[in-house]
């Protein structure tokens, strides 16, 4: 999957080229990542399975095949992947129904770039179920386009999901902040040209070129975005 032609770079005033802002859901703009590895848990101890906890570093951030793979490989569980893929969806949906904390700054910065116009998508590697459960808390108004991972061929790591989300929106990837909390979502942002901003949520993530790293979605703002984007 490949990104339109890009849109034409226009500046504004403060001498920004920022066209569009890419965003992540879980970990990123609400607090649901332990709530994954919660339901993970569970599910596999109803299996007679316990996991280990290191596990939680290698299915965080990535499609739900390969964190369920991974899981069933590595517990040697007698289920399915969509079986176990099921039973994880409703579990998920369960507890954000209960409760869906959004991450420290996020409801403000999503006001922010709606009040400035700023195209905005949410790029997620969650199923479009999970996805429009979150939107009815978080806000659909906020996002012009929203990318779910069973929506693309190849979900994150892989670049297709940012590709889609700047192509929808008409915009260069090369003039695209995306917001990540996970290595694995940061690699796809990477690989498909965009500037990120790193926001660890579980696994610490390094400094790197056209990668920034923050602690939380309070040192974000619109006008720190588009300074990433100047040239």
């Amino acid at each position: 999957m490949t990104s339109t032609v890009p849109a034409p770079v226009t500046r504004t005033a403060d001498g920004s080229a920022l066209q569009a802002v890419l965003l992540d859901m879980d970990g990123t703009l609400v607090d649901t990542e332990g709530f994954w590895w919660d339901v993970e848990v569970e599910v596999f101890a109803s299996l007679g399975h316990t996991l280990d906890d290191t596990w939680r570093h290698v299915v965080v951030g990535g499609p739900m095949s390969r964190s369920a793979g991974f899981l069933i490989e590595a517990t040697g569980a007698d289920i399915a992947l969509a079986e176990l893929t099921l039973l994880l969806n409703q579990g998920f949906e369960d507890r954000i129904d209960r409760a869906l904390p959004l991450m420290p700054g996020a409801a403000r910065l999503l006001a922010e770039l709606a009040a400035y116009e700023i195209p905005t998508a949410l790029v997620s590697a969650s199923h479009r179920r999970i996805i429009d459960r979150v939107l009815t808390s978080l806000g659909p108004q906020y996002f012009a386009l929203t990318v779910a991972g069973d929506e693309v061929e190849r979900t994150k790591p892989h670049p297709d999901p940012y590709l889609f989300a700047a192509a929808g929106l008409g915009a260069d990837p090369a003039r695209c902040a995306v917001v990540e909390d996970t290595a694995t979502g940061v690699a796809a942002a990477e690989a498909a040209g965009c500037h990120v901003v790193a926001v660890p949520s579980v696994a610490p993530i390094s400094p790197a070129a056209r990668r920034t790293v923050v602690t939380s979605l309070e040192e974000v703002d619109l006008a720190f975005l588009r300074g990433l984007i100047t040239v």
